[in-house]
């Protein structure tokens, strides 16, 4: 939470309720900080601020606990919302998500890697209020959501993911357009549009069942990056002379959202 520079006493609760070696291989653990991995067998060690490795040779970890706090922090979940998290692995931070909307939230919890899926299932039975689907929720229509949780990077966002916010619904998630490195993205959907703004600089694994590329020229330069006000789907509004990146469904504009 210091990290992080947040200060939420439901957010904390969370972290505190939840156990993170419940959703981890068994011991010993790999935990990655700055890069370099060290190999434990002591649950303290799992507390700082560190990666867990969850399958390094697929480069699949549990992400680092002050990353998720600001994010969780910047969608403000809410009791009784509902809450679609791309890239589940092993459930963590899916638990996290599930307490943060009791009572009567939900939460649709998707991983791509079938065998992480079946082992999250197990790990949330505890959860009645999470559902995980094993399989890409990325080119899928989704349920309707208020937050759209997303830890996977990708080179644009999936048009459905924005089609699937209600009005009012958050959505975020790692823009990587330069190999696997970029801005965390907060989409708000507005009464006429859809409000983008950049929080910080990441790298996720790539979100899997992806398909769409972009040539090396067409790439979003770092001003452009940080420049991003508003989001669009292409079949809603074509791109304009404000625009800063532009895919096959949605672009980026420069633009704030006009109320």
């Amino acid at each position: 939470m210091r990290l992080a520079g947040v200060e939420n006493a439901r957010i904390e609760e969370a972290f505190a309720l939840i156990s993170r070696e419940t959703f981890l291989p068994s011991p010993p653990w790999t935990v990655i900080s700055m890069g370099i991995g060290t190999q434990t067998r002591q649950v303290y060690d799992l507390y700082g601020n560190v990666l867990v490795a969850i399958d390094r040779e697929r480069g699949i970890n549990n992400g680092e606990p002050a990353l998720h706090v600001a994010w969780i922090h910047a969608v403000s979940l809410q009791p009784g919302e509902t809450v679609i998290h791309v890239g589940a692995g092993l459930g963590y931070y899916t638990a996290i998500l599930s307490r943060l909307v009791e009572p009567h939230g939900h939460v649709e919890a998707f991983e791509y890697e079938a065998d992480l899926a079946a082992q999250a299932r197990r790990n949330l039975q505890g959860c009645s209020n999470v559902t995980v689907h094993s399989g890409s929720a990325f080119g899928r229509v989704l349920p309707n959501a208020d937050v759209v949780y997303v830890n996977a990077g990708v080179l644009s966002p999936d048009v459905e993911w924005l089609r699937a916010l209600n009005p009012g619904g958050r959505l975020i998630f790692p823009w990587q357009p330069h190999e696997n490195w970029g801005p965390a993205v907060l989409v708000k959907r507005q009464a006429n549009g859809f409000s983008a703004h950049s929080l910080m600089r990441v790298g996720f694994i790539s979100c899997s069942g992806t398909t769409e590329t972009v040539p090396a020229r067409n790439l979003p330069s770092e001003s452009d990056l940080a420049a991003v006000r508003s989001l669009w789907i292409r079949s809603e509004r074509e791109p304009d002379a404000s625009a800063v990146a532009v895919y096959d469904q949605v672009w980026f504009s420069s633009e704030e959202v006009r109320a």
